[in-house]
């Protein structure tokens, strides 16, 4: 599912799509002629690809700030427990929240986790009291204050989420060596 909901797209990924994400990744306003000079391929094939990828749902370019650089001094992880049966209107509602940066559904002790980014303390008591303990279907909530941020990054190589094929095929003839 992309973050806006919708369908996340069924295109298959090439090597070129690969690098022109992880180029834009680097550097978001990176010109489309500097990006097509590198790969060694045409502008209007980069501005095709890119509007490709943008319309499956599997790119955004977008304008990140730090939070801590603009005034929100307090950001936390929340983890959310959830009644059976409402997941997916509780997810929904918590994701409207003007503090809350991304909802994501998970295995363990949480149904939910949440991470939320405030002005400072009081913005963030306001916030769990006054709007996300009134969600109906929530059973109970545990915060993570968040003291030091030290990795705040989507710079996470696209190329690693495939796996080696090279290693795979070597791993495949060692294994039929020993039979």
């Amino acid at each position: 599912m992309a973050t806006d909901g919708r369908p996340a797209g069924r295109i298959r990924l090439d090597g070129i799509d690969k690098r022109i994400i992880e180029e834009l990744q680097a550097e978001g306003r990176r010109p489309f002629r500097r990006i097509a000079d590198d790969l060694a391929v045409s502008e209007s094939a980069v501005r095709y690809r890119v509007q490709r990828l943008q319309q499956a749902g599997i790119l955004q370019i977008v304008g990140l700030a730090d939070p801590l650089r603009i005034g929100f001094a307090t950001m936390a992880l929340v983890g959310v427990r959830v009644q059976p049966g409402h997941l997916a209107e509780v997810s929904r509602r918590i994701s409207a929240l003007s503090e809350v940066s991304y909802v994501a559904m998970v295995a363990g002790s949480f149904d939910l986790f949440a991470e939320v980014i405030c002005r400072d303390p009081d913005d963030f008591t306001e916030f769990l009291t006054g709007r996300l303990h009134r969600i109906e279907g929530i059973l109970g909530v545990e915060s993570f204050m968040i003291l030091q941020l030290h990795k705040l990054s989507y710079r996470w190589g696209v190329a690693a989420a495939e796996p080696n094929k090279r290693a795979t095929r070597a791993r495949r003839a060692t294994a039929g060596a020993g039979k």
